[in-house]
């Protein structure tokens, strides 16, 4: 995976052009994360730990770009994005060990853009 801010580059071109093309769709999308990541009896910042475990084991770069920076907007410390990632491998084996610390890369790297 490259660093975050490339996977989000290559990204992002891409996504305004399905978003130009079936709009409805992209907007329900939106609706239904912003439901789905509000705070409730888990916080959001839990959610987020919950994505990244997902996005690593569906293997998505984009999806831990995007939660890792979500983690760290929420205040997810490292130790507690580790703590998720070792979930990860507990979960998917071998795999979590390759995309678990890609995750952590991008957390990484969304801490560091947040500070700045």
């Amino acid at each position: 995976m490259e660093n975050t801010s490339e996977v989000h580059d290559e990204l992002r071109q891409p996504a305004l052009d399905l978003r130009g093309l079936i709009p409805e769709v992209m907007k329900g999308y939106a609706a239904l994360s912003a439901a789905s990541m509000a705070p409730g009896e888990l916080t959001s910042a839990t959610k987020e730990l919950l994505a990244m475990v997902i996005a690593i084991t569906r293997e998505c770069d984009g999806c831990i770009v995007a939660h890792a920076r979500g983690a760290a907007r929420r205040g997810v410390s490292r130790q507690q994005m580790a703590e998720a990632i070792g979930v990860a491998v507990l979960m998917n084996g071998g795999p979590g060990t390759v995309w678990g610390p890609r995750a952590l890369r991008s957390f990484d790297e969304a801490v560091a853009a947040e500070a700045s």
